[in-house]
């Protein structure tokens, strides 16, 4: 069975480089080729694919604010010519990062970490799946593996290279990346507010469009988090 894959980039060249390199790859099919983020929005609602190459700096919507905006994302593998995303694309679960001009056997080893990842089953959606019913996070912090249970968490804080986990009695700081966590907590649980922060619903005392109240402190709902937030909390 072929990968289908959708090549979003607002540059012509950028677009026919990289789907000539993906044309000698077996095993792939190319469902699309957009260079507006916004009709790539559209086609996606309607025509699912498994792999999205995705341009960052683009006119009208960033690779990443369209990222955000998708219910059920595909896998996909960043294409840019910036260096300074890298972090908060990986925070995203992307599969690989890869910097223009991108040579085939650097596309080659990024085809290779998405297959391993399907075949190993650890999408994001199918991690979610298995821990609906989970009460326990296991959490690496001070050399050792701490079961958290799931119902004292407050709110998960991310601070480049580590996250915060927030409790009622203490702050539990571990070196695993919040998109992992988040990927580890059940969905129906706990919402992305802000790149950096990860809210448990049940905490929530108060919210506006702008912020929401979890325990003592008020936290910031990013622009592109915004509608999905609000949303979940208002039970729609």
């Amino acid at each position: 069975m072929k990968t289908k894959y959708l090549i979003l980039d607002d540059e012509p060249i950028a677009r026919k480089v990289l789907s000539t390199h993906l044309e000698q790859v077996p095993n792939l099919m190319l469902s699309a080729a957009f260079g507006n983020p916004l009709e790539a929005y559209q086609y996606l609602k309607e025509h699912p694919v498994d792999l999205l190459f995705l341009d960052i700096q683009m006119p009208g919507l960033t690779g990443l604010d369209l990222l955000r905006s998708l219910k059920n994302p595909p896998a996909v593998i960043i294409t840019t010519a910036y260096r300074d995303h890298a972090v908060e694309s990986f925070d995203l679960d992307v599969i690989d990062y890869l910097l223009k001009p991108i040579s085939l056997d650097r596309l080659l080893k990024a085809l290779d970490r998405y297959h391993s990842r399907s075949q190993s089953g650890l999408s994001a959606k199918a991690n979610r799946v298995e821990v609906a019913s989970q009460q326990f996070l296991d959490l690496r912090a001070d050399r050792k593996t701490v079961r958290l249970p799931i119902e004292k968490i407050i709110y998960l804080e991310s601070l480049k290279d580590y996250v915060r986990v927030h409790t009622d009695k203490e702050v539990i700081v571990t070196r695993q990346v919040l998109a992992e966590l988040e990927d580890l907590l059940p969905e129906s649980r706990f919402i992305r507010i802000h790149r950096s922060f990860l809210v448990a619903k049940d905490r929530v005392k108060a919210y506006t469009a702008d912020s929401v109240e979890v325990g003592a402190v008020e936290l910031p709902i990013s622009r592109s988090y915004k509608a999905s937030v609000l949303a979940a909390l208002q039970g729609v």
